[in-house]
């Protein structure tokens, strides 16, 4: 098992700020959390607690961004997106300013905290703002890569990252490309196309599917938004069926996202496992995910029903 995704993330911000002295961060009142204290540690007349105030977070990102400078704002996925989200929609999106909002502790692994924490929408929301980009990294090290990108991409970007520490999906060879998706086991029978730590677990659904004589390709999902749309109308021709695989809820999100480009490109069945239309419990991460289908047993249970 390797690293979450939001301690890479505080690793990645560390080497950036090395490397460019434009790069701030700001966090409301969770740095240990979201891991941008590593950040603060080393470059602290770089970084801003704002405080519990996720509204003014994006603000002043938005001030700073129209300076020149390059800010990661960070919180928890809830709070990022949905107590803030008219000021992203108002103060960064609409001028197109160049602010990265890197928000943590997203979908139901959160755990204990319960549903008031729980972010299931936040793909949806920041997917539905025009000149926002969506990453939702894997692993650690796609983590690291989607980072650096974003700091050098120019625009609104919203980066999904998680609490959970994250199974190993890549090698030393991999690299990130930017609204591209990434094939990672090959098949005829069934494509399941996933996005963060559900990548993992539709890779080992694959292997025990294989293992019954049935083939799945398994294509992992980086960039929401631009999707690839590439990838998923190739998918839709060459195999029987699509099954969608995201810790977020099924409506708005990547099931919906795809569903919608096959509808447009090769229309096929799209059957999505993610959160059906309910809010997450409290509880450890690894019941959540019980409860609500997100396992590859689930995934190998989905796949035989459709064939």
């Amino acid at each position: 098992m390797g690293l979450a995704t939001r301690e890479a993330y505080g690793k990645a911000l560390v080497e950036l700020g090395a490397q460019n002295k434009n790069v701030v961060v700001l966090d409301a009142d969770l740095s240990k959390s979201t891991k941008t204290a590593d950040f603060a540690k080393e470059f602290s007349d770089r970084f801003i607690n704002v405080g519990i105030a996720e509204q003014n977070l994006m603000g002043i990102s938005a001030g700073l961004a129209n300076y020149g400078k390059i800010p990661f704002a960070s919180t928890f996925a809830v709070f990022a997106t949905g107590r803030a989200f008219e000021v992203i929609r108002n103060s960064i999106c609409y001028p197109k300013l160049n602010v990265k909002v890197a928000a943590t502790h997203s979908g139901i692994t959160v755990g204990e905290d319960g549903g008031s924490h729980q972010s299931v929408e936040d793909i949806a929301l920041m997917n539905s703002l025009p000149n926002m980009s969506v990453f939702v990294p894997a692993d650690a090290r796609e983590t690291e890569q989607v980072i650096k990108y974003a700091a050098e991409h120019v625009g609104p970007c919203y980066i999904r990252l998680g609490r959970l520490n994250a199974e190993d999906i890549f090698d030393e060879s991999y690299e990130y490309q930017f609204g591209k998706g990434v094939q990672i086991t090959e098949g005829s029978d069934a494509t399941i196309i996933a996005t963060g730590l559900m990548t993992a677990m539709a890779r080992t659904a694959a292997n025990q599917l294989r293992e019954e004589g049935i083939n799945v390709r398994v294509i992992h999902m980086p960039t929401i938004k631009p999707i690839d749309r590439t990838i998923i109308e190739k998918a839709a021709r060459e195999t029987k069926f699509i099954l969608t695989c995201e810790e977020h809820s099924i409506i708005g999100g990547l099931g919906s996202i795809v569903a919608s480009v096959t509808s447009e490109t090769y229309p096929t069945k799209v059957v999505k496992l993610g959160m059906n239309d309910v809010f997450g419990e409290s509880g450890t991460p690894a019941d959540l995910l019980e409860k609500f289908g997100l396992t590859p047993a689930n995934i190998v249970k989905m796949v035989k029903e459709q064939l």
